[in-house]
């Protein structure tokens, strides 16, 4: 649910305070189309948009579904003022959602392509006030949120481990933690994730290792007793995945999920 303030700060920043372009009288309808083929994502919001504006709009397609270029995947009705306030705020979300999602997909279908256990996750890199949206946008795609915020899972970085030594910075936030909470700790070198499983990490993040050494790294965390997933993380681009998938990693995250995807284009069209 996109709250009503967030809509109206998008369509005040949009329309500004005197707005002449859109001040077109009487009735009509629109959609929106796709002008390339991807992942749709972002119609919820869109919907929400035109819906704040009391314009009726009904998705044609779903979250995750495959699209064609020509392919119409919003209708709406109203007035023909409100829909064109809210025309540029709803492409603009769903053509970056759905450009979130579209990479996603291409990751998960690389990462496929080697085996079918690998996740794909987003990363915190996302941007700001468009979390949510981004993050639906992920899963849409077939990915995995990773963890929202920094309140769903603990991560032990490299300045904690310099500022208080990798094991007693586990234990320091595991008293503190939910017991609900899983512990990841991130490591560099593979001499370094059967230090961090043994420790009692939950999850094992290997930052900015080669495939040769992710390998190495998980080789080394399955010959301990930890029950542990692996990550692996750093600059991992869409051509990469194949060969970190081979690795038997469990998890691999990608910043450029959402921070480097292209819009999908969509063109809005009325009457």
């Amino acid at each position: 649910m996109i709250p009503d303030s967030k809509i109206e700060a998008w369509l005040r920043e949009d329309v500004g305070h005197h707005d002449v372009t859109n001040q077109v009288p009487g009735e009509t309808t629109g959609r929106l189309v796709a002008k390339e083929a991807g992942v749709a994502a972002g119609l919820d919001a869109a919907v929400a948009v035109f819906e704040y504006l009391d314009v009726l709009a009904e998705r044609q397609v779903e979250a995750g579904d495959r699209i064609d270029a020509g392919e119409t995947v919003l209708s709406v009705e109203g007035a023909a003022r409100e829909i064109l306030r809210g025309e540029r705020v709803a492409v603009n979300i769903a053509g970056h959602a759905s450009g979130v999602a579209t990479r996603t997909r291409r990751a998960v279908d690389a990462a496929a392509s080697e085996g079918e256990d690998v996740a794909i996750a987003g990363t915190r890199k996302t941007t700001p006030g468009l979390r949510g949206i981004e993050k639906r946008a992920v899963v849409a795609g077939g990915g995995d949120t990773h963890r929202l915020d920094l309140s769903h899972m603990v991560m032990v970085k490299d300045n904690h481990v310099a500022e208080m030594g990798m094991e007693t910075a586990v234990a320091h936030f595991r008293e503190r933690a939910s017991f609900a909470t899983k512990i990841e700790v991130e490591v560099e070198t593979p001499d370094d994730a059967p230090r961090a499983a043994e420790a009692g990490a939950d999850i094992v993040l290997l930052d900015n290792m080669t495939p040769g050494e992710t390998a190495e790294a998980i080789e080394r965390l399955r010959a301990t007793d930890a029950d542990v997933l692996a990550e692996a993380s750093g600059g991992i681009t869409i051509e990469d995945v194949p060969d970190y998938a081979k690795t038997g990693v469990d998890v691999i995250s990608m910043g450029n999920l959402t921070h480097s995807a292209n819009t999908l284009d969509y063109s809005f069209r009325t009457g």
